[in-house]
């Protein structure tokens, strides 16, 4: 086994030793040859040949730090990874926009709002009723903003990518495109990869440390993990969970020992509740309201893009910006005290000119934003939910109130639902 690993490993070594010197030819030969292809395209083959070796030596040296830190063999890590490649698609799917594109939050909102994926969100539903109920009583995370998420983020299971994430991991840690925030970005996907990894060695029966064995450990499992489809940021499954957040967040819903985001509906719905209840989710809670139409100005001037809870509603109400109802549990808004921030959604109107949408985000919409750093995105999951019936106010107990609003979170909730209606910077 050890023998047939060093020898994928030699010849590893090899071919970047046939790289090397292939671009050391191109570079010193003075014999004359017969000129097939411009001179730039031979520049472009041996600058792509430097840059294949030294994504192979960057990606050999995290395979020695996991190793040593993991006790994971590194045979087994260099062969999981011998086939691992750079995906030129990617490093232009993450450039950022140009600077002359405008950010419209109809445009977003129609592309997700729509009767294809509130169809299949009604379905998901039907399919999955009985353990939505049960899983939205455990983790105070309602049933139609599970069903949102998930139908945002991959219309249930139909489109969760199709690039190996080795390889986008990889690409994304060792060859991202020149942007201003690279250096941060490729540590960010290092880290991904690292816990790419760690995940795959536990499910394919590893312990962590490894004690310096891969006994017990299913070679095929883990290769499969490894070779896994995901999108072109490394999401995996229905949710679109990074590895980290896999690894953080993800529950074993039903129950077979293991938990697969891809295959199983339920550990996907379990994985979303727990993601919510852990980054604060509170139980009965509304998400957002609309600001008063002659707050715009007020609002405007608060708005700053910063995802942060800085605003307590009483002085909103004092501005303008809600209503009294607004800051009052039994109408169905919220406590006086409790915070909030605003939140800008820019679109540009049918002759070009810019206008914006705003809303006042609560501590609910806050926790969407973890889940995905768009104020786009948050407001849409919002009103997914809305079309699937949620009703975006207060559903706590006016006699428990203080105790519910403040516990993040809390599986107690009293909202009783109705028939199913047959579901970054600056964070725009």
């Amino acid at each position: 086994m050890f023998n047939f690993q060093k020898s994928k490993v030699l010849r590893l070594n090899f071919r970047a030793s046939c790289l090397l010197l292939a671009v050391a030819l191109a570079a010193c030969s003075n014999t004359p040859t017969q000129t097939i292809n411009p001179p730039q395209a031979i520049v472009n083959q041996a600058e792509d040949a430097v840059a294949e070796v030294r994504f192979s030596q960057n990606l050999n040296e995290l395979l020695s730090e996991v190793s040593q830190a993991q006790q994971i063999p590194l045979p087994a890590l260099e062969l999981g990874f011998l086939d691992a490649k750079t995906i030129p698609s990617i490093r232009k799917l993450v450039l950022p926009p140009s600077g002359t594109f405008k950010k419209n939050w109809l445009v977003y909102r129609k592309r997700f709002i729509e009767p294809v994926r509130l169809k299949a969100g009604r379905a998901f539903w039907d399919e999955n009723q009985t353990f939505l109920s049960q899983t939205e009583q455990a983790y105070g995370v309602p049933a139609e903003i599970i069903v949102a998420i998930i139908g945002i983020e991959t219309i249930y299971g139909r489109q969760t990518g199709n690039f190996r994430v080795k390889d986008v991991l990889s690409t994304l840690a060792f060859s991202y495109p020149e942007t201003p925030n690279k250096p941060a970005r490729e540590q960010l996907f290092k880290d991904q990869l690292k816990e790419l990894i760690l995940m795959c060695w536990s499910e394919a029966g590893g312990n962590l440390p490894a004690k310096n064995t891969n006994q017990g450990v299913n070679s095929a499992r883990f290769s499969g993990c490894l070779n896994q489809n995901s999108s072109y940021a490394g999401a995996i499954g229905l949710p679109q969970f990074m590895p980290s957040s896999i690894r953080s967040f993800a529950v074993d819903g039903d129950g077979d020992g293991r938990i697969d985001l891809r295959q199983s509906p339920k550990d996907a719905i379990v994985s979303v509740a727990n993601f919510m209840k852990q980054h604060g989710w509170q139980a009965g809670m509304p998400i957002s309201f609309p600001v008063q139409a002659n707050a715009i100005s007020t609002a405007k001037e608060l708005a700053d893009g910063e995802p942060k809870l800085k605003y307590t509603v009483k002085e909103l109400i004092e501005k303008g910006i809600l209503t009294k109802q607004q800051g009052d549990l039994q109408s169905g808004g919220v406590e006086p005290q409790s915070k909030a921030f605003i939140v800008d959604l820019p679109y540009p109107d049918k002759d070009g000119i810019d206008q914006v949408q705003y809303f006042v985000g609560l501590n609910n919409f806050l926790t969407i934003v973890q889940y995905n750093r768009s104020y786009f995105y948050a407001q849409s999951v919002a009103e997914f939910a809305e079309a699937l019936g949620y009703r975006n106010q207060s559903a706590v107990p006016i006699e428990s109130s203080s105790k519910t609003a403040s516990a993040k979170g809390g599986a107690e909730k009293s909202k009783t639902k109705k028939s199913n209606p047959k579901k970054k910077s600056r964070a725009t």
